[in-house]
């Protein structure tokens, strides 16, 4: 990164993980970062600030830069110009993972096009300390981060993640999970297994699970509370006749690419994409 800068720490910009929820889920190196870089930005400075009193680290006289969605385009100069003078900034996100549904992104875009070393101190996450707990298979997942709040474009969104093979894993206020689950029940098919998780690593830590129906009359009836992680796993296989799977795809090829034909049976059929794509390209070798 560079030759250290007056507090030690090398030139550049560092993104560091926060807790999501428990304050010693912090790294030593994310803490040595706080304690030596020049100029401190985070997306809320109360609760960097508050992390760095618990954790007995001294703010001394250095900057403390609030950088969030609403102020970005101010304040990213200003940060920029603190990376030309060959200083040391971390970033902290308000909780978890930098990048991950945090306003990050433009400032660690901006630091490398203008040649600044950029690296992250890694940490706690939220999707993925979710999926660790859900149950559910973690070997592929897709994060969707929140989805639209009006029901019928959230029903398109989730509609349009129906093959996604693999979790499907998003961020939910409590306020909408009842009705973000009746519109997955809806759009993705109520069997499937889900999970709600939420205030992961907090004293009242708690994983639910079941169908999509079950969590989203649960979730209806008794209320959710504090932050949500909302998790669904794969469409069950449901037995379907290869004579029938055949004929369907041996309609679609007539007039689609083998491509086009397996989604379109994968949905017409709700299978699995790569299983009725794998047949597509069986049948068409044969043509």
């Amino acid at each position: 990164m560079g030759n250290p800068s007056e507090t030690g720490t090398a030139p550049g910009l560092y993104l560091i993980a926060t807790p999501i929820g428990t304050a010693r889920d912090i790294t030593l190196r994310a803490l040595d970062l706080l304690a030596g870089a020049d100029v401190l930005a985070a997306e809320d400075t109360r609760s960097l600030r508050k992390l760095m009193q618990i954790h007995g680290i001294a703010r001394a006289d250095r900057p403390l830069l609030s950088y969030h969605d609403h102020n970005g385009a101010r304040m990213r100069p200003r940060l920029l110009a603190e990376l030309a003078e060959g200083k040391s900034v971390v970033y902290a996100s308000e909780a978890g993972m930098p990048m991950i549904a945090d306003p990050g992104y433009d400032l660690a875009r901006a630091a490398r096009e203008a040649g600044h070393a950029v690296t992250v101190a890694p940490g706690a996450s939220a999707p993925v300390t979710a999926l660790a707990l859900s149950g559910l298979p973690t070997d592929r997942f897709f994060f969707g981060g929140f989805l639209p709040s009006g029901g019928n474009k959230r029903k398109a969104a989730l509609a349009a993640l129906a093959q996604v093979p693999g979790t499907l894993v998003f961020f939910e206020s409590p306020a909408r999970t009842a009705a973000m689950l009746a519109d997955a029940a809806e759009a993705l098919g109520g069997d499937r297994p889900a999970a709600i998780a939420r205030e992961l690593t907090k004293r009242f830590e708690e994983v639910q699970r079941g169908t999509l129906e079950e969590l989203a009359a649960r979730s209806a009836a008794q209320g959710v509370k504090g932050e949500v992680v909302v998790l669904i796993g794969e469409a069950p296989e449901r037995p379907v006749n290869e004579s029938d799977l055949d004929s369907a795809l041996e309609q679609a090829l007539e007039t689609r690419t083998v491509r086009d034909a397996a989604d379109s049976v994968a949905r017409q059929l709700s299978l699995p994409r790569r299983r009725v794509y794998q047949r597509a390209l069986e049948l068409e070798g044969k043509a």
